[in-house]
């Protein structure tokens, strides 16, 4: 079988449109996990994909009465692309069925290759369904992003460059949706290898091989639990010919969660300046658990970049869930006591560790709840913190791996005031660096008591935090003249209409 597939992978018709990708090194990743660590870019390649591969060997080999009846397909969106641009290279009509949930950058790209996009179904499989029955009932020709022989030996031709380019990779990675990626990679490196580990590496929300490794046959994942957010590797069920090799060839397959892939997308963006997408960044992160769960030091790996078409706007949650998911971030619930100088006690006990969210709004007379992000050394145990705040006679509930508490309730912390207290209301900048917020808050001393506090660290240059004090409008020149020997730049917004409508 491996040498049928040798044969097929070597006489691919894959550089017509495609280019040999290089491998470049991770300084950081290699320097962090104390491993030789290349990555195969496969985001290079002209449709940020190594889908192109698979789908112009497939088309390219097609009679002309096959071409001339036209194409259909089926694609999360990176095989899309490829079978766009493949039939605009041999001049075929392509119609292409993506489900509803495709970001939109995949969707536009496809049209303006010149293929006809079909939205249906909220799952691959969905869309899927759709194609079969199109190449029945039109007779088009059913291009399979991963269930096909001639799509998989194209996309082995990733694993003859990966051979050909290294010098012997002790494992390489790959990330796995239907497993025609795997397929293709893992029947060329074992036939010439055998004792380089191929990896898979799956969502955790969408694990089919792993699965049908675990059951010994192919199963079916159900549709409502189908992970959505690396959309490029939702699939429910493993393709039945990437089974057949899979099973055989590959060594190991590892689940990832979300946080984990957010923050495998930064440490590619660090070491390349490339923005992988979630399917993109996968083998980077199967890589990182794999290393980190005390597997021998020194070896050389190879990591695929399988893609980079991800939306601008997902980026926000990206950097949001990065730090979590490498263990860089801790989020706690605490109650402290409801009185002036509560806050400067707190962040004393906290010490000199950074602060990367602080939210809180006043309650009650007696206690205040604050959600607090907290910036930890990955190896550092968040247990030992917790027991830090605890024995300083703090209640604390560790929020970390709550994923309402990290989607929804992180925005919603606030609330109106309570009692009918007095407020005033001031925004403030100050230069971000390691310890601001600590000094900022050690400035605010404890004359007035606050009402709310709101801050966030983005990364940016500048430290943005919006305050509330108690404090009657009689005050509000004396108070003007307290902040102002503070030294940061301020703004009063009392009569900001937003704080008016939802926070007043």
């Amino acid at each position: 079988m491996l040498e049928r597939y040798v044969k097929k992978i070597l006489a691919s018709r894959v550089y017509d449109v495609a280019i040999e990708t290089p491998l470049q090194g991770a300084r950081s990743i290699s320097q962090r996990l104390d491993q030789e660590v290349t990555l195969k870019r496969e985001d290079l390649q002209p449709v940020y994909s190594f889908k192109l591969r698979g789908a112009y060997n497939k088309m390219a080999q097609l009679g002309a009465e096959e071409r001339a009846r036209g194409v259909v397909a089926s694609s999360a969106g990176n095989h899309a692309q490829g079978v766009a641009l493949a039939a605009a290279k041999l001049n075929i009509n392509a119609h292409i069925v993506m489900g509803r949930n495709t970001p939109s950058i995949k969707i536009d790209a496809v049209r303006n290759r010149g293929a006809r996009v079909l939205l249906h179904g909220d799952t691959y499989d969905e869309a899927a369904e759709y194609a079969n029955k199109l190449a029945t009932t039109e007779g088009y020709v059913l291009v399979h992003p991963f269930d096909d022989v001639d799509v998989i030996a194209g996309q082995g031709t990733v694993g003859m460059e990966i051979m050909n380019q290294h010098p012997g990779p002790d494992a390489i990675f790959v990330p796995v949706g239907g497993g025609g990626l795997i397929a293709g990679i893992a029947a060329y490196v074992k036939y010439l290898s055998p004792n380089t580990r191929v990896i898979g590496v799956e969502a955790e929300g969408s694990a089919c091989l792993a699965a049908a490794l675990k059951a010994g046959r192919r199963v079916k994942l159900p549709y409502e639990s189908l992970d959505l957010f690396a959309d490029g590797v939702s699939v429910a069920q493993v393709g039945k010919e990437p089974f057949k090799i899979a099973k055989h060839c590959v060594d190991r397959v590892i689940t990832v969660s979300t946080d984990e892939i957010c923050a495998a997308i930064k440490d590619v963006f660090d070491d390349t300046r490339c923005i992988a997408e979630p399917a993109g960044a996968l083998a980077v992160a199967g890589l990182k658990k794999y290393a980190e769960r005390g597997n021998r030091s020194g070896q050389r790996v190879v990591a695929i970049i399988s893609g980079a078409n991800v939306n601008f706007d997902r980026l926000r949650h990206i950097s949001e869930r990065a730090e979590l998911g490498e263990h860089r971030e801790v989020i706690f619930g605490v109650t402290i006591d409801e009185k002036p100088g509560s806050f400067r006690r707190f962040c004393r006990t906290l010490g000199k560790r950074a602060v990367t969210e602080f939210n809180y709004r006043y309650a009650s007379d007696d206690a205040a709840h604050v959600y607090v992000g907290l910036q930890v050394a990955p190896k550092e145990d968040r247990q030992a913190l917790r027991s830090t705040l605890t024995k300083a006679g703090y209640r604390v509930n560790d929020m970390t791996d709550n994923e309402t508490a990290k989607l929804h309730v992180r925005h919603m912390v606030g609330g109106r005031t309570f009692g009918g207290k007095a407020e005033l209301l001031y925004r403030f900048e100050f230069p971000e660096r390691p310890g601001a917020l600590m000094k900022f808050l050690s400035g605010l001393g404890s004359r007035w008591s606050i009402t709310l506090f709101h801050y966030r660290n983005h990364g940016s240059a500048w430290g943005r935090v919006l305050v509330g004090f108690e404090a009657e409008t009689s005050e509000r020149k004396a108070l003007s003249t307290y902040l102002e020997r503070i030294g940061f730049r301020y703004w009063e917004e009392t009569d900001n209409p937003a704080y008016r409508l939802f926070l007043r």
